[in-house]
C-alpha cells in the first residue's frame, strides 16, 4: 500500500471537514482499519481450518461452515469500510471539480475576472449538498451492515459449540468454532465503533442544516431589517416635507392660500382705497 497517497487522502478529508467530520475520520482509520489491519485478519484467518465437527462423514464440516458462516466477518468488514469512506473521497472530488472549473474560467476571463467561488472549500451550494448526502450515506451503510451482521450473528456473538443436522451430516453433529471468545471481543469492539461512527454522523448532518437555518434567519432579519430603515427613512423624508410647505402656507375659510397668493389678493384692495382717498380729497 502507497503510504504517501494514503496520507494525502487523509489530509485533504480532514481539510474539508467540520470538527464533527474530523472526529469521524480519526475514529474510522485509527480504530476501525488499523484494528481490522493489524488484529482482525489474523484472529478470523484460520476460522476455517479449525472448525472441527466431530464426525468424519465428507463434506459435513464444509455444509456446516457455510450453514453458521454465510459471510465471514473479515468480508464484510471490508466491504463496509469501503462502502463508508468512498463518500469522504466523493467531496475531495467535487472540490477537484471546482477547482478545474475556476481554472477553465481564469483562462478565459482573464486573472482578474470576477470569480465563480469565492472560498473553493467553503461548503456552499452544490458542495454542502455532497457533504450532507456523505453523511447520510456514510450513516445509512453502517446502519446497514449493523442489521446484517446481527441477522447472520444473532447478538452479534459467536457461540462456542454448535448443533449441525444439515446434509451430509449422518446425525445431530457438535462443530467447535476457534477461539469464540476472542472473536466475540473483536466483534463487539467493531460493533460499538461503528455505532460511534453513525453518532458522529447524525451530529454533523444535523450540525449543517441547524448552521444553514441559522444564517438564513439571519440574513432574512437584516434584510427585514434593511427595508424597515429604508420605509422609517422614506417617511421621515416626506414628513420633513410636508412640514416646510406648512410654513408658507396659511388657512383662511377652509381654504389653503400660499404667500403668492396672499399678494394677488391684497393688490386690488390696496388700489381701491388709493382712488377713494383722490375722490374725497
Amino acid at each position: 500500500m502507497n503510504w504517501g497517497v494514503f496520507e494525502g487522502l487523509l489530509s485533504g478529508v480532514n481539510k474539508y471537514s467540520t470538527a464533527f467530520g474530523r472526529i469521524w475520520l480519526s475514529l474510522v482509520f485509527i480504530f476501525r482499519v488499523l484494528v481490522y489491519v493489524v488484529a482482525a485478519e489474523r484472529v478470523w484467518s484460520d476460522d476455517h481450518k479449525d472448525f472441527d465437527c466431530n464426525t468424519r462423514q465428507p463434506g459435513c464440516s464444509n455444509v456446516c461452515f457455510d450453514h453458521f458462516f454465510p459471510v465471514s466477518h473479515i468480508r464484510l468488514w471490508a466491504l463496509q469500510l469501503i462502502l463508508v469512506t468512498c463518500p469522504s473521497l466523493l467531496v475531495i472530488m467535487h472540490v477537484a471539480y471546482r477547482e478545474a472549473r475556476e481554472q477553465k474560467h481564469r483562462e478565459v476571463a482573464g486573472e482578474n475576472c470576477h470569480r465563480l467561488y469565492p472560498d473553493l472549500g467553503k461548503k456552499r451550494g452544490g458542495l454542502w449538498w455532497t457533504y450532507l448526502l456523505s453523511l447520510v450515506f456514510k450513516a445509512a451503510v453502517d446502519v446497514v451492515f449493523l442489521y446484517i451482521f446481527y441477522r447472520f450473528y444473532k447478538n452479534y456473538t459467536l457461540p462456542s459449540v454448535v448443533k449441525c443436522e444439515i446434509p451430509p451430516c449422518p446425525n445431530i453433529v457438535d462443530c467447535f468454532i476457534s477461539r469464540p471468545t476472542e472473536k466475540n471481543i473483536f466483534t463487539l469492539f467493531m460493533v460499538v465503533t461503528a455505532c460511534l461512527c453513525i453518532l458522529l454522523s447524525v451530529v454533523e448532518a444535523c450540525y449543517l442544516v441547524g448552521k444553514r437555518c441559522h444564517e438564513s434567519l439571519l440574513s432574512r432579519s437584516k434584510s427585514s431589517r434593511r427595508e424597515t430603515r429604508q420605509f422609517r427613512s422614506i417617511v421621515r423624508n416626506k414628513d420633513c416635507s410636508l412640514s416646510h410647505g406648512e410654513q408658507d402656507s396659511f388657512e383662511t375659510g377652509g381654504q389653503v392660500f400660499h404667500a403668492a397668493d396672499c399678494k394677488l389678493v391684497m393688490a386690488p384692495n390696496t388700489a381701491s382705497s388709493q382712488i377713494g382717498d383722490d375722490v374725497i380729497s
